[in-house]
């Protein structure tokens, strides 16, 4: 197996199987999509009262609030001198392309570029990026575990796995969230790497801290979902739901995971809820957390930009 994958054509390979992949799911969503009604779907989204709408957006805010502290954990980790504001307000802009566009533009390639524009050097910007990738995975790691040990979701009767394969995977997630604590706690090691990707392992108060925003944030996410579906699904559901959704977009590589959370909330909860109120509920969900943060992160983005081109007019 080595010395296939050491064969120069072994990375091409893998990226045109990946193609053909995401492919075969997109040409499968756009099957789906055509058998919606959308006009009940229109009609379901505007049935939303403004009561719901903005509960669901004050959700939204504070979910994204929170985020915005994952970098605060690289700052404190790193020891640069930036304000807790710049630094939110990166993560925050980061966290909105990310969402829309994907890591390698929001998560990675905007963090660089914001924090290069601050004065930050290479080597601790890589730190930075790193930690918050393990801030946010680890807090989901464990709020899966515990979720899917200690909460039975209802799965459709034609779904393949059952609520006990589940709750075996909730344990396996929890099992590495305790290595994880266990690492924090008794490791005279701070970091290692797997792959050439250097893995840091922080004190036991920082991952306390670490999993503490990281799993608000996720559960304030599911709580917009939630709202807009008013009551008809449980909210341990949707978090469940939510938190299965979130890895199969991660796993196919398509940006927002478009059409992939949309499809797995379908599968998981179309028993429960009406198709066109489920889609509907899904697509203000897409609108509150992922395109209104986009459109303000995009004027922090050109706010930062123009004043950066202005010192060095001035320079």
């Amino acid at each position: 197996m080595k010395r296939l994958m050491a064969h120069p054509w072994w990375p091409w390979a893998k990226r045109i199987v990946g193609f053909v992949f995401v492919a075969v799911v997109v040409a499968l969503l756009v099957r789906y999509a055509r058998t919606v009604d959308w006009d009940k779907v229109k009609q379901s989204i505007l049935e939303l009262p403004r009561g719901v709408l903005l509960k669901a957006f004050l959700f939204a805010a504070v979910s994204h609030l929170i985020y915005s502290l994952l970098d605060l954990v690289g700052r404190h980790y790193t020891g640069h001198h930036l304000s807790p504001w710049k630094v939110m307000q990166v993560s925050f802009t980061s966290y909105a392309f990310n969402l829309n566009l994907g890591s390698l533009v929001g998560g990675i390639g905007f963090r660089y570029r914001l924090y290069s524009r601050l004065g930050l050097r290479p080597g601790q910007i890589t730190r930075i990026v790193t930690m918050s990738m393990i801030t946010n995975w680890i807090g989901y790691i464990l709020l899966a575990g515990v979720v899917f040990s200690f909460f039975t979701l209802e799965l459709p009767p034609n779904w393949r796995i059952d609520s006990e394969e589940l709750r075996l995977v909730g344990v396996a997630l929890l099992g590495v969230s305790a290595a994880y604590f266990g690492m924090a706690a008794f490791g005279k090691t701070r970091s290692f790497k797997i792959r050439g990707f250097e893995v840091l392992v922080p004190s036991l108060r920082m991952a306390l801290a670490q999993h503490g925003i990281s799993c608000i944030h996720w559960m304030t996410m599911a709580a917009v979902p939630w709202a807009l579906l008013q009551g008809q699904v449980d909210y341990p559901t949707t978090l469940a739901v939510l938190l299965i959704a979130a890895i199969a977009g991660v796993m196919l590589h398509i940006p927002a995971g478009l059409g992939v959370t949309e499809a797995v909330f379908v599968a998981l909860l179309s028993h429960k809820v009406a198709e066109h109120q489920l889609i509907g509920a899904l697509l203000a969900f897409r609108a509150l957390f992922y395109l209104l943060p986009l459109l303000a992160g995009a004027l922090m983005y050109l706010k930062v930009e123009v004043k950066a081109r202005k010192q060095a007019a001035t320079a």
